[in-house]
């Protein structure tokens, strides 16, 4: 195999395709811009400012992926704002859902590398101002938000109670059958021998394992 340092491997008995190679390397540079830093003018009117601070120093991947100017030293201040929430985070707090989550016009999110384990999916971070908004603008306000929140609570509350007592209704019906089935098991037949006649000439069968006796009138 011959490395053409264009991002393919060749057989060294084949033709190198020259074309697919120059627009590797074309690729290749596009990729490398697109992560570089913008330049800093000399012009400051020219350089984009941190809307807390109005420092220069902004944090390049908020901008790109969420199209928000704020140094880091804004976000760790004013965490309130500028934290990041998890994809379940906003789905439990906020009540959105998953189409509103998955559409990157609505609500733009940064994709990690999932902490807990390599072959996981990547964990979608989203901006905590811009989830709160959209989340003020579908519910109408917090206390509105705060209020369905109550009423799903309370719901899977009920819910939950109600699978409960039918468990407990099911665990108690089987209870007293099982109950009922022993008592019905352990309730005692009698096995009566052949007949005998007592000191004074009456017949009676005895029960050979409890030893209970009944006379019985011979025709």
């Amino acid at each position: 195999m011959v490395n053409s340092k264009g991002g393919f491997l060749l057989d060294d008995n084949k033709e190198v395709d020259e074309e697919a190679i120059r627009k590797e390397k074309e690729r290749e540079r596009e990729r490398a811009m697109r992560n570089l830093e913008p330049p800093v003018y000399l012009d400051p009117t020219k350089n984009p400012r941190c809307q807390e601070c109005q420092t220069i120093d902004i944090d390049h991947e908020f901008r790109k992926v969420f199209g928000c100017l704020v140094c880091r030293k804004c976000q760790n201040d004013k965490p309130e704002r500028y934290s990041l929430l998890t994809k379940t985070e906003c789905k439990e707090d906020y009540l959105l859902t998953d189409p509103e989550l998955r559409d990157q016009e609505l609500l733009p999110h940064l994709l990690k590398a999932n902490p807990h384990k390599s072959t996981y999916a990547n964990m979608m971070l989203f901006l905590r101002y811009q989830v709160e908004e959209f989340a003020w603008k579908k519910w109408g306000s917090p206390e509105a938000l705060d209020e369905e929140y109550e009423r799903r609570s309370a719901e899977k509350k009920k819910k939950k109670n109600k699978k409960f007592e039918q468990s407990l209704k099911e665990l108690r019906r089987r209870t007293k059958e099982s109950v009922w089935q022993r008592r019905k098991d352990e309730e005692h037949k009698h096995a009566f021998g052949p007949l005998e006649k007592d000191q004074e000439g009456n017949s009676r069968q005895v029960c050979h394992t409890c030893g209970f006796a009944v006379e019985v009138e011979e025709l």
